[in-house]
This record gives structure tokens, C-alpha cells and sequence, in this order.
């Protein structure tokens, strides 16, 4: 993935950070831990079970995110003297590789009086890998159809519409779909129901990829798309 080619279509981020509290109002499903620097249980995302949130001084909030005990995500969150801009500075550990980067935000709207200046709605402007690869996806061919290794996901499917179990996650299944000789559709259902939509493209000289990922409101996310190139590693 070429991290700066990534363009977004998605409602703010909203947050409220106060009395030792932290909630992201935005999350699907929302959150609500303790802002302690301890891991917090949360449940509901597929992709962490533990959060933990450090306020690190009045414009600073450090996350650590855990999925079973491993580190899958972490940020230091800093907001601008003038509290217009927000840098995210993020660590992401899948099981295969570590990327590291920063995204900025700019603000939609203020938290309440008193709350920290992290609180309140933020969009997303740019996002960057700093260091290291940006995240690797690897497609193997196989009898019509993909194997797909991501991070920690494996998948397998057919060329033939139907669903397939993601591997590891018995409520998460993918269906495939050829459209043409450079283009695929892939479908991710979730306990059934469709959560994500990705068509990819490959270039004519074979070197790159267009991906368009789709995503529809499900009680385990907000909904939005983003597109982005990916390069061929050699």
C-alpha cells in the first residue's frame, strides 16, 4: 500500500476526553474506558479487546490497542497550539510486518468547556508510512481462485460468488467475484451481513493495483470508503 495515495470519504471522528474519562462517540460501537494508561476490556471490534489511554500533558494522548495480550495499534495523539490540527504518530504490529506513520486531521468542531483539547470532531486530511513498508496484502493463484494473506488474516476463495470462511474468524467470510481479466470484486460478510465492498485493479503493465474499498454501516462500524495504489514488491 502506498500510504500517501490514500484518499478517505468518511464522516469526522468525534471524541471526549474529560474527568478521567475517555469516549470515542464515533467508534462503532462507541467507547468508553478509563483514561489511566491501564488496559481497559472493551468488546465488539474484531480487531482489539484491550485499549489503554495515557494523557501525556494538555495537548497529548497516547493509545495502546491489544488484541489477546499482542500490541495490534499504537498512536500518540497531539493537538496544535491554536487547536486547529491534529498529528497522529501510529504504530501498526500485524503479524507479518510493523509500519509506522502519521495522519493529520483537521478540526469540525470544539469539546465542551474544561474537557481536554483532544475532545471534540476531527477530519482525516493526509495519512503517511514514515518507516518501513506500508502495509504488504500477498495473492497466490490458486484452482479459480485466491488464497489472500494481510496482516494476520488468511482467506480462500473461489472465483465463484460463493461465501468462504476467513480463516481464525468463523463469523467473518469473503465471496469473489471476476469481473475481467485485471479486475476483481471481493464481498466480507460479518454474521452474515455484508460490512465491506473491495474492487481491485490491476494496471495494464502489471506493476500496480487500484484498490476501492467500500464500507457499509453495520453495528460494528461507521460506513465511509477509501481508495488507494498499491505497488508490486518484486
Amino acid at each position: 500500500m502506498k500510504m500517501d495515495t490514500l484518499q478517505f470519504s468518511r464522516a469526522p471522528e468525534e471524541y471526549l476526553l474529560n474527568a478521567g474519562t475517555y469516549r470515542c462517540l464515533s467508534c462503532v460501537p462507541k467507547l468508553e474506558v478509563k483514561a489511566d494508561g491501564k488496559d481497559q476490556k472493551v468488546f465488539g471490534n474484531p480487531r482489539f479487546d484491550t485499549i489503554s489511554v495515557r494523557v501525556v500533558d494538555p495537548r497529548s494522548v497516547e493509545f495502546s490497542y491489544k488484541k489477546e495480550g499482542r500490541p495490534t495499534f499504537a498512536c500518540t495523539e497531539t493537538v496544535s497550539a491554536d487547536g486547529n490540527t491534529k498529528v497522529e504518530e501510529f504504530t501498526e504490529t500485524p503479524a507479518s510486518q510493523r509500519v509506522t506513520g502519521h495522519a493529520t486531521f483537521t478540526r469540525v468542531s470544539k469539546g465542551p468547556t474544561g474537557a481536554h483539547v483532544l475532545s471534540g470532531s476531527w477530519q482525516m486530511r493526509t495519512i503517511k508510512n514514515v518507516a518501513g513498508a506500508g502495509p504488504t496484502t500477498t495473492y497466490q493463484t490458486t484452482n479459480d481462485g485466491l488464497k489472500v494473506s494481510a496482516g494476520g488474516m488468511t482467506l480462500e476463495a473461489k472465483f465463484d460468488g460463493r461465501d468462504y470462511r476467513v480463516q481464525g474468524e468463523p463469523d467473518h467470510t469473503v465471496s469473489m467475484n471476476r469481473i475481467d481479466e485485471d479486475t476483481i470484486e471481493q464481498t466480507e460478510k460479518r454474521d452474515g451481513k455484508v460490512f465491506r465492498i473491495t474492487r481491485m485493479t490491476v494496471s495494464k503493465d502489471g506493476r500496480s493495483m487500484r484498490i476501492e474499498d467500500i464500507d457499509t454501516p453495520t453495528d460494528k462500524q461507521r460506513g465511509g470508503s477509501m481508495t488507494y495504489t498499491a505497488e508490486k514488491v518484486p
